[in-house]
């Protein structure tokens, strides 16, 4: 994370650097700091593709529990990249926990056509809560017990 902080620190105007902060942010339990970067990166460069940015940001509003703003910002990275399995897990326990389970459902059945993997391994997530956030959601939304 120093390094990274580093390069934006040298070079304000590099897009990847501030995604990539973005993400670091996100598996360090910071989703607040992390959305910000990432809207950083977009608007350096608007032209870029978007689908893993919004993702991201998703995934931020997401671990902050602005499940409406991360609803949103998940359908708008599916339009750019339809088959991303991330997104569509995101997505799935974000309706979860607004509890839309016919939406989470409809959801996990469409990434069912993608991957066998429903609930993946999460230790990416550093802050524990954010990781019980996202698998709990999870495994509603694929009608698993919690």
């Amino acid at each position: 994370m120093e390094l990274i902080d580093r390069a934006v620190a040298l070079n304000p105007s590099f897009a990847q650097g501030w995604y990539w902060f973005g993400w670091l942010k996100l598996w360090a339990g910071q989703p607040e700091l992390a959305i910000s970067h990432f809207e950083t990166s977009l608007r350096l460069s608007p032209h870029a593709s978007r689908g893993q940015t919004f993702l991201g940001i998703g995934v931020g509003y997401f671990l902050a529990q602005r499940f409406e703003d991360a609803t949103a910002m998940l359908l708008r990275s599916l339009q750019e990249h339809p088959g991303w399995p991330a997104t569509y897990r995101i997505l799935a326990a974000c309706y979860a926990h607004m509890r839309r389970i016919d939406d989470a459902r409809h959801i996990v059945k469409r990434l069912r056509a993608i991957t066998p993997v429903i609930v993946p391994d999460a230790m990416h997530w550093r802050n524990p809560e954010h990781r019980e956030l996202y698998l709990s959601g999870l495994r509603l939304a694929a009608g698993e017990a919690t």
